[in-house]
């Protein structure tokens, strides 16, 4: 078994905000995402890849981002002022990761699994989420 690591890149609708992230996993594993069904993820249709923190990177718009929080505080909502589009955040389950949202990225890679994830019950199942965002 030898492991897998994928560049990926994407960014918002008008292209002000653009990132580049390596997501690593072992060669007979499927690229998994997850399909929230909490009050915000579900609205918006976010399927959330979740990558450490050292392996995402910001390419441009900074200054294009407006970040909105809400409860407690912990999850970062990073949204383009341009076009609204959400195109990554960080979530409270992984602070010490980034949540990309696939649907956001320029290329869909193969093989992408899509799972749910009981975010209405989000407490009981965060946990489950955790190591999406160490490092290997």
């Amino acid at each position: 078994m030898s492991e897998i690591t994928t560049q990926l890149q994407g960014g918002c609708h008008c292209g002000a905000v653009r990132f580049r992230a390596l997501h690593r996993r072992n060669d007979d594993e499927a690229l998994v995402v997850h399909a929230c069904n909490c009050s915000m993820c579900e609205k918006l249709g976010y399927l959330h890849l979740i990558v450490p923190a050292q392996n995402f990177e910001l390419l441009s718009g900074e200054e294009a981002l407006s970040c909105y929080t809400f409860n407690s505080g912990v999850a970062k909502h990073y949204f383009c002022r341009c076009c609204g589009v959400k195109p990554f955040y960080i979530p409270r389950s992984n602070p010490d990761g980034y949540s990309i949202n696939a649907r956001c990225l320029d290329e869909q890679p193969q093989g992408l699994q899509v799972e749910p994830f009981d975010g209405q019950n989000w407490e009981q199942h965060a946990a489950a989420l955790a190591h999406l965002s160490q490092t290997q």
